[in-house]
């Protein structure tokens, strides 16, 4: 449970992840490659601290419900990419409950589980909530 209206977390991830290297050391940056933000097809690029390394992440804005407030990322290149077949994470928000799911292939039974980046988008998540409740 967060403090901050679920809808934010939405909203950020919708239409202003520019923001959030600005608001969370976890990011270092955020590109759109392709698209406009807040539509399906978006291809974009994030920048992040992973396992003390800069690790990049491409994924295309797969999927978005403004009625009930969820979006999915398709992983399509960088870093996790050669970790797993298929990575997807996707993003409900209702009221002020988020839930993160991933859906994963990994490459091969010796791929761990991606606890590690699911934690660092609860660290995110954290750093949201606290950015925007403390103002």
């Amino acid at each position: 449970m967060v403090k901050c209206d679920g809808e934010l977390f939405h909203d950020h991830f919708n239409s202003k992840p520019h923001h959030i290297p600005n608001i969370s050391d976890k990011i270092n940056h955020f590109e759109v490659h392709e698209g406009e933000l807040g539509s399906v097809g978006t291809l974009v690029e994030w920048r992040l601290h992973y396992e003390g390394e800069e690790r990049v992440l491409k994924q295309v804005i797969d999927h978005i419900d403004e009625e009930k407030k969820r979006i999915t990322f398709k992983f399509i290149g960088g870093y996790f990419m050669e970790l797993y077949k298929e990575l997807s994470t996707t993003l409900d928000v209702e009221e002020n409950w988020i839930s993160w799911t991933f859906e994963y292939e990994k490459q091969n039974e010796d791929v761990p589980e991606p606890i590690t980046l699911l934690g660092i988008v609860i660290d995110l998540m954290k750093d949201i909530d606290s950015h925007h409740h403390n103002k």
